[in-house]
């Protein structure tokens, strides 16, 4: 697939939003309950999507004029990597953390860290982040992974 990446404007937020929604209810509840999903999904508000696009470097993935895919980076954190359910497994991840991880690069990170799902912890180790530790937020579980950025000599 042929997607083209950019940085997310507040006309955005909204869309940003639905993504996620789709991807929490689709992909992430085949491995949290549905309290978790309803209660991860309070985070990602179309209000709470504004104010990570005024803190962070938000990046969404585009095919034609759809938005189909999300992530930002926060200083040395990837976060908020979802993509659209029908667009899953077609390349939009892996060309969003391309970006991220360049954007990343580019301001002086080393060793990027992302804390991840149970459902994408197979697509970050893909990548090469490798898990440093298990989190759990109440019922749910976060894998916390990372990924050096400097590389070998």
């Amino acid at each position: 697939m042929n997607c083209l990446i950019r940085k997310a404007t507040d006309k955005d937020a909204t869309v940003i939003s639905q993504v996620i929604v789709a991807a929490l209810r689709e992909s992430n509840s085949q491995d949290y309950s549905a309290a978790v999903i309803a209660q991860v999904e309070l985070s990602f508000s179309p209000l709470a999507i504004l104010g990570f696009i005024a803190q962070r470097q938000v990046y969404v993935a585009t095919f034609g004029e759809e938005i189909i895919a999300t992530a930002s980076l926060d200083q040395a954190t990837v976060r908020s990597v979802f993509v659209a359910p029908t667009h899953q497994g077609q390349g939009a991840g892996r060309a969003l953390m391309a970006a991220v991880e360049s954007a990343a690069a580019t301001h002086g990170v080393l060793q990027l860290r992302v804390p991840s799902s149970i459902t994408a912890e197979g697509f970050y180790r893909s990548l090469g982040y490798s898990t440093v530790r298990d989190e759990y937020h109440g019922e749910e579980r976060t894998m916390i992974m990372e990924k050096s950025l400097i590389s070998p000599a």
